[in-house]
């Protein structure tokens, strides 16, 4: 792994006591409260690796709790995060598994409230650093560090031009572009890094092209 500077080696300004198990767990479950549009009610939090051996003693649980509650890595009020779940009508479970990943320190977040629910994968890479592999089933490749929206969408021609059509338009410059899907035909999901970030408006005309179901936005 490459590093660009001495920050994403001694982590970011955080809550400790971990940049890995600490920080990046935050991360990790910040940017599944962001994907899934508001604050769940209730969350499966799998577990894998040295998280699921060390998450107590590391404060990842916490601090994960923390990411839901949508607490940055710097935030104090994640020492407090499970009392302030309580409050919030968050309810929670952790879930230690035995099973390999590739990677670690990867959780699995399955997080919903009466009418609907998400499943996303993490990692964290070291130096509060992540990464998104999965979501609801589909891989992917989210890094976190830059503004980034994902778009839902029936797999059609002319759904990806449409989408890049609309950010040139706005000149939103894409870094980074990944489309995966679960079969042909049916539906599929751009990831889409981008140089800044994408306001409503912008968020509002994408998703009312065709062929399009749902459109997400991650700030950096």
């Amino acid at each position: 792994m490459k590093f660009k500077s001495v920050f994403d080696i001694i982590g970011p300004v955080m809550i400790g006591p971990s940049s890995s198990h600490t920080a990046g767990a935050a991360r990790i479950g910040r940017v599944a409260r962001d994907l899934f549009g508001k604050q769940p009610t209730w969350a499966k939090i799998h577990l894998y690796g040295s998280f699921a051996e060390t998450y107590k003693g590391h404060g990842t649980d916490i601090a994960i709790i923390g990411g839901l509650l949508d607490y940055d890595t710097f935030d104090e009020r994640i020492k407090t995060a499970f009392e302030d779940a309580e409050k919030a009508g968050l309810t929670y479970e952790f879930i230690p598994e035995t099973a390999h990943t590739e990677h670690p320190n990867t959780a699995r977040i399955v997080i919903g409230d009466e009418s609907r629910e998400m499943s996303m994968v993490g990692i964290s890479i070291g130096g509060g650093k992540t990464e998104i592999t999965e979501l609801n089933g589909f891989p992917l490749r989210l890094s976190g560090d830059m503004a980034a929206i994902l778009v839902v969408h029936e797999d059609r021609s002319g759904c990806i031009a449409n989408v890049s059509n609309c950010l040139a338009k706005y000149d939103i410059n894409i870094g980074h572009m990944e489309v995966s899907r679960k079969e042909k035909g049916n539906m599929a999901l751009m990831v889409i890094e981008v140089d800044q970030n994408v306001n409503a408006q912008i968020l509002k005309e994408i998703g009312d092209l065709p062929n399009i179901t749902q459109v997400t936005r991650i700030a950096d």
